[in-house]
């Protein structure tokens, strides 16, 4: 339950009789209609929420996004991946492009060509209908086009772990919101947050992290792709957590730096009233949107047996939406008609006047018990404004800082002139972040319609690179690192290849030592790393199409991995493959305990038993040795006839059938 029933709106009938302290801060007149903000105004703080691609259908969630566009509101991609084709304007002047691309760390087809085609990237650290549990979408809607959307396997579940693995504190926060804004300097990052206790804390760190929006989801609501045990009984209200986030981040002195946006069962004119009273700018109306496209609420999205074929990837039920842009529209147009009525009755012109005025809300008793106990004041106090400051009137996007890639843009002109082979060199510090990043931004930009070759810009880096080494980076640059990398190298990694090996004064044994950090390959959709030591913890999880070559790595190695080929030339940490739903991984286990450091409820494991196989293995460790040149691939392929026994190949069981070369001819006995 909410706690809008204990809360009103101060009418101006009812001001007389309101506290003299609240009589004072109303304007004593109503206000013509004619003077309150116009309906399109109100109508581009609208968004229909994130829903993907995945959980609706393709129709209802193309209808979504045709929708916003028109009326200027932003609609979100959710977590899944959208197809470049609905970035093209149609013969009639709509656009199906969602605005709003969701990350969700790193998962799940985004890619640098993704994050290029939106006006707003959203991080997801929170499910809003579920926090703490992580979502799912069920394998039976993993069809051939969501699997392709997604870099994943036809027919397999999708999970989406609560801890999303490369964000453990703040400074992982604001590492990430860094990234975002070097991939699409022109885009506004949105942080999403559950309504929680104690959230007004961790909303002033994302604000510390140079987040442009903070979107607060509250309890109410669902989502397409989770199980009815999952939507309810999740968090609070989103007027408890609106209210302490716009009260901690004003006397922080940081409301004036993000907008704050909100959903969670919105529904109406007053709903929106309501929570620009409480403090938010923007609002997202899902469930809402979803009704007007002709949802019926039979709760059976989970299912894929939508009745109406909002919520399913069926054929014959996707043919029964019977919904339109232009419904959407309408309701969508009514609820800002409501917005200014309201608005004219309390005597003000536009929302900007009303955001964060609490003092025009006043707690009643409704009669009953469990509302005369409960005390609301908590959430009606005001927190010290500074005169001078204008809260609601953002100029733009948060700098997120100068990089080395701006020099190398620079002293790239003559390949961005005519894309003329280049190779250039520089020295790095482990300030340097994210290199390789705003300038796969601008590759993508001005090459997106031409086919561009591997290793047609090649940066040759010298010293310590910072975290995020060529996170997003696409095809066509080439980075090679003579010394080591922090953490992140080839983040969500988008075709580029990653080369990095100690430096030549070095006397280290490369497979005892660490040379990349922690996080590396996450949600990497495809390219190629060769790297001339140990990764830390947490490698290529999320993995979904990129091929990667190291010589030992920490725990948790290839968790949620759903693609692509990962190469270990030496010892891995425990939990190997947990959730690992698809790709290919091979492990030089030369002490004979890989199998107790591997997750065997769901991985098929064995020494490798196929010709073909074994040639793709061994064409992937002499790609090692020639871009590294590491002493210990060599010693590897100098005995490779009694070296290669020592490979054990991992499978997932999931997809055991659809590989054409299947892993051994025990396993196809066993029709496993």
């Amino acid at each position: 339950m909410g706690i809008d029933p204990g809360l009103v709106i101060i009418e101006p009938e009812a001001r007389d009789t309101a506290p003299a302290i609240l009589a004072a801060s109303i304007l004593a007149h109503k206000k013509a209609l004619a003077d309150i903000e116009s309906i399109t105004s109100i109508r581009k703080r609208f968004g229909s929420g994130s829903m993907s691609h995945g959980a609706l259908s393709k129709e209802a969630h193309e209808t979504l996004a045709i929708a916003m566009n028109r009326i200027g509101g932003s609609s979100c991609s959710g977590e899944g991946g959208e197809s470049i084709e609905r970035s093209i304007a149609r013969s009639n002047g709509d656009n199906a492009n969602s605005r709003v691309k969701q990350i969700a760390s790193a998962r799940f087809g985004v890619t640098a060509e993704y994050l290029n085609n939106c006006e707003e990237i959203e991080i997801k650290i929170a499910q809003g209908a579920k926090p703490g549990e992580g979502g799912q979408l069920p394998g039976f809607k993993v069809t051939a086009e969501i699997a392709k959307l997604r870099h994943s396997t036809l027919g397999v579940t999708l999970i989406s772990p609560p801890p999303h693995h490369d964000i453990y504190s703040i400074e992982d926060l604001a590492q990430l919101i860094f990234d975002c804004k070097q991939i699409n300097p022109n885009a506004r990052v949105c942080v999403k947050l559950v309504a929680s206790s104690g959230i007004g804390t961790i909303a002033a760190g994302v604000a510390k992290a140079k987040a442009d929006i903070i979107l607060i989801s509250g309890h109410n609501g669902g989502t397409g792709a989770s199980p009815q045990t999952s939507v309810k009984y999740a968090g609070i209200p989103w007027e408890m957590g609106l209210t302490e986030v716009n009260q901690v981040l004003t006397l922080n002195g940081l409301r004036q730096n993000v907008v704050l946006r909100t959903d969670g069962g919105i529904k109406t004119g007053r709903d929106v009233v309501m929570a620009a009273l409480m403090g938010a700018e923007e609002f997202n109306l899902g469930t809402t949107s979803l009704i007007a496209m002709g949802c019926i609420l039979v709760r059976q999205c989970h299912s894929n047996t939508c009745p109406v074929g909002v919520c399913t990837q069926d054929d014959d039920l996707r043919k029964r939406f019977s919904g339109t842009a232009e419904k959407v529209v309408n309701l969508f147009s009514f609820i800002a008609e409501e917005v200014r009525e309201i608005l004219a009755d309390l005597g003000f012109s536009s929302l900007n006047e009303i955001i964060g005025r609490t003092d025009l809300l006043y707690q009643i008793s409704r009669g009953s018990s469990h509302l005369d106990d409960l005390d609301l004041n908590s959430l009606l106090i005001q927190a010290d404004k500074d005169p001078d400051v204008e809260y609601f009137n953002h100029k733009g996007i948060n700098d997120a800082g100068s990089t080395l890639d701006e020099k190398i843009i620079s002293d790239a002109s003559k390949f961005f002139e005519s894309g003329q082979k280049t190779q250039l060199h520089y020295s790095v510090k482990n300030t340097d972040r994210t290199i390789g990043t705003k300038l796969s931004s601008a590759l993508y930009n001005k090459f997106s319609d031409t086919e561009i070759n591997d290793d047609q810009l090649t940066l040759n880096l010298e010293g310590s690179a910072g975290q995020s080494l060529g996170a997003f980076a696409v095809k066509g640059i080439s980075i090679k690192v003579e010394g080591d990398a922090n953490d992140y190298v080839g983040k969500s990694l988008s075709g580029a290849k990653i080369v990095i090996r100690p430096h030549k004064n070095s006397h280290l044994i490369t497979n005892e030592n660490t040379i990349i950090g922690n996080t590396c390959m996450y949600g990497a959709t495809s390219g190629y790393l060769y790297a001339s030591g140990q990764a830390g913890e947490r490698f290529a999880v999320r993995n979904s199409g990129a091929t990667a070559v190291v010589e030992g790595i920490g725990s948790n190695g290839c968790e949620y991995m759903t693609g692509g080929n990962i190469i270990i030339l030496g010892h891995t940490g425990d939990n190997f493959g947990a959730g690992m739903t698809g790709g290919m991984a091979f492990v030089y286990d030369i002490d004979g305990k890989f199998k107790y450091r591997i997750n065997e409820e769901t991985l098929i494991f064995d020494n490798i038993k196929s010709n073909y196989w074994e040639n793709i293995l061994q064409e992937f460790v002499v790609n090692h040795y020639n871009e590294t040149n590491s002493k210990h691939a060599k010693k590897i392929l100098d005995d490779w006839d009694n070296e290669k026994h020592k490979y054990i190949q991992i499978c997932p069981k999931e997809i055991i059938h659809t590989l054409q070369h299947p892993l051994s001819e025990d396993i196809k006995k066993q029709n496993l």
